[in-house]
């Protein structure tokens, strides 16, 4: 019996750890997995051609990992613009429809003009000639230099450059292709700047699977992209060039300076720059031609398509099980400590205390005059996610104004003051409601992507289900809200329900929207469009609103408060002077560097997904939900410790502090932020630096308040626990 909690924690400790190591070995797109491959054919359907079947493809936009800033394919000034010509059945420069994820991760997808028919090679086909100004190649420098590339789109692949190893065993891609390169001249040794102007499109099929393949169906497994550039000399009537496959002179973005203009704008200069904003009327022509050829591949199931893109798997698992062990190892550390102050708390309440095996402290008379104020029995709460489980019964029997607890000391001794509401209690309430939420999506995230139900083919997948699950937790969003504010005394829910439902969710949307009216200025596609912003509105007034109003006038007039052990005095208890290291600031700071030690590992791969490397892709779910728990269940220790001291030392005002202690590690991951932009990162320009750090800031917020709500969680679960095993009067 007396051992009973502390090995109680430390059997769910081991199980969730064994769990954890099961789970582990399902990492999507890696381990092929019967059940991987029935979830992946049931909610996503194969597409099959037949031989001469048209294919179409689709264009996307340009993207930099240099640039926070993205733009529409079709929107840059030097490419062909669509015709409007019919191809595999629809008008090329037709917008297609796009979930919320893709729009709000800049896709612009569209149908173009290039003809593919499936089996049908094609050695060269003419495009267009495009005419472009002085701005037009002043841009296509820009891009150029900052290294973008282009993603397009067939039978949802993105268009891949193909790279081998070093050691020529294996082949793996990185989503889009370069729209041209540079180039020193051998001549003046300046830069020089060439537009790929040819690319060659290499599709790799297979058999279809099932009753589509035996009746003659094909499957596309890869889809490769080669550019070049070639002058726009030596062509056939067609257009194409004569010889594609001998190297020749590329296509230089460059127009000739118009001395004529120049010496007239600058009279009195003895030099004339050589490139000037001068509109003089003068173009350059960009022949566009492209290649088609298949080639059939038996090696790569449809399945496993997508594990091209997944690069340096071998190595990159060695590193994501070391993160695993690190966290593991600190998890551990702290759950001993943890297990020590459970015992000693155990033993304090039924051992030392002149307790009886029922947890009663023994009363002794006190001289006349020196008695204290005491606890009052309350009746048990009914079971519920804060309430106390197998607490002992209370003796209602000591009622005598002089008798009081022996030996009270530490935390015992806030008793009538532990659960004395907390200051802006209206906006606490409204805040770990909103963090019920994010726990709620986060969880349902992780789940789906453990088994494979959002993964890289599901384009936009991640943010959209994302907002669905937000949306929908919004009932207990406003259930735990409007139960915790019923239970600090407040009596207008329906304000409590306003908050709840706009409070966190509209100063997000207020920062993105200042944020959008910046990369609108630079006709950006990351800027979210007019009616989309439109609809996310509607999306929080008209369906999130009623939801978190239906949770709130459940958890205000059909739940009752939550119970609390013990009696709140009238007057609150002085405080004595507190050591530096339980102060807010400093306990949230200490304690926070510890779930970023269990985390900071896996981050590095995040970040470099989302910022680096925007080529590649973060698939390894299944270990970013190991290191996600095993981080959630540092939370819970390092917050059951920091409020066991907070309270040691006679210091009541828990209710914050939990939640700054359960969110203090987005403090330190945001300065890990800064540190991977200034040692890793070569993002150029201010409206660039000013989205990576924002964006950073808001991500850190939105997790600070996942952290911080289950910290509070812990913290009031712990509290009232310790609380309502002394039985005194």
């Amino acid at each position: 019996m007396r051992g009973g909690l502390p090995t109680q924690l430390c059997t769910l400790f081991a199980l969730s750890s064994a769990i954890s190591v099961v789970n582990a070995f399902y990492i999507p797109g890696i381990v092929k997995r019967p059940l991987d491959e029935l979830l992946f054919h049931h909610w996503f359907s194969i597409k099959s051609y037949v031989s001469n079947e048209a294919i179409p493809l689709q264009v996307n936009k340009v993207y930099s990992d240099r640039s926070q800033l993205q733009y529409a394919y079709y929107d840059l000034p030097f490419v062909c613009p669509p015709t409007g010509k019919k191809h595999a059945g629809h008008a090329s420069g037709r917008s297609i429809s796009l979930n919320l994820g893709e729009v709000l991760r800049g896709d612009r997808i569209m149908t173009s003009d290039y003809d593919i028919a499936m089996g049908q090679d094609q050695e060269c086909q003419y495009l267009c000639s495009h005419r472009t100004d002085r701005q037009g190649i002043k841009r296509a420098r820009e891009l150029i230099e900052q290294g973008y590339v282009a993603e397009w789109i067939v039978d949802n692949l993105p268009g891949a450059t193909s790279f081998v190893t070093v050691d020529r065993k294996h082949k793996y891609y990185a989503a889009g292709f370069k729209i041209g390169y540079k180039g020193l001249s051998p001549v003046t040794g300046k830069q020089k700047y060439y537009i790929n102007n040819h690319i060659t499109l290499v599709l790799r099929y297979r058999q279809a699977p099932g009753r589509a393949g035996r009746n003659g169906g094909k499957v596309i497994v890869g889809f490769e992209v080669y550019t070049k550039s070639i002058e726009a000399a030596h062509r056939d009537s067609t257009g194409c060039p004569q010889d594609l496959r001998s190297d020749t002179d590329g296509l230089e973005m460059y127009i000739a300076p118009n001395t004529t203009k120049l010496a007239s704008k600058y009279p009195s200069s003895s030099y004339l720059p050589e490139e000037d904003d001068v509109d003089d009327g003068s173009t350059l022509t960009i022949p566009y031609s492209y290649s088609v050829y298949f080639r059939e591949d038996d090696s790569i199931e449809w399945s496993k398509r997508w594990d091209l893109y997944f690069n340096n798997q071998e190595d990159s698992n060695v590193i994501h099980w070391l993160a695993i062990i690190n966290s593991l190892v600190i998890c551990s550390l702290l759950t001993v400590i943890v297990v020590m102050v459970i015992n000693r708390t155990y033993r304090q309440v039924h051992g030392k205390d002149g307790s009886g095996d029922d947890g009663k402290l023994l009363p002794k008379p006190r001289k006349p005059g020196n008695g204290t104020k005491s606890l009052r029995p309350r009746e048990k709460a009914p079971a519920g996610l804060l309430e106390q489980k197998g607490g002992p019964e209370r003796d209602d029997d000591w009622s005598s104004d002089e008798e009081c607890v022996d030996d009270i000391s530490g935390w015992k001794l806030l008793h009538g003051d532990v659960f004395r509401p907390p200051p802006y209690a209206a906006y606490l309430a409204p805040l770990i409601g909103s963090g019920t939420q994010l726990v709620f999506m986060a969880t349902g995230l992780l789940i789906l992507s453990c088994f494979g139900i959002l993964n890289p083919s599901f384009r936009g997948g991640f943010v959209s289900v994302g907002m669905g699950l937000f949306v929908f937790a919004g009932m207990i969003s406003g259930y735990f809200s409007s139960r915790l504010y019923k239970t600090f005394g407040g009596m207008n829910w329906r304000k409590n329900t306003l908050m709840t439902a706009l409070l966190f969710p509209g100063l997000l949307f207020t920062t993105i929207f200042i944020l959008n009216l910046f990369v609108w200025a630079q006709a950006s596609s990351t800027a979210l469009p007019f009616g989309t912003l439109v609809g996310l509105i509607a999306l929080m007034v008209l369906i999130q609103l009623p939801l978190v109003y239906i949770g709130s006038w459940y958890g205000f007039h059909q739940s009752q408060p939550y119970e609390h052990p013990t009696k709140t005095n009238s007057v609150a208890r002085p405080m004595p002077e507190q050591a530096w290291y339980t102060q807010s600031i400093y306990a949230a700071l200490i304690a926070g560097f510890f779930p970023f030690a269990v985390v900071f590992i896996e981050l590095l791969f995040v970040f470099r997904s989302l910022w680096q490397d925007k080529s590649g892709y973060y698939y390894v779910f299944g270990f970013l939900s190991i290191v996600s728990l095993v981080g959630i269940l540092t939370v819970v220790e390092v917050t059951m410790v920091a409020t066991y001291i907070m309270l040691c030392h006679e210091n009541y005002n828990w209710w914050w502090q939990s939640v700054f202690i359960g969110g203090g590690s987005s403090f330190w991951i945001f300065l890990y932020c800064i540190v991977f932009y200034y040692t890793k990162l070569k993002i150029h320009g201010y409206i660039s630096g000013l989205l990576f750090f924002s964006y950073s800031f808001l991500a850190c917020t939105v997790y600070g308040l996942l952290t911080g709500t289950v910290g509070f969680l812990t913290a009031y679960a712990f509290v009232r626990r310790i609380y309502g095993a002394i039985k005194a009067d």
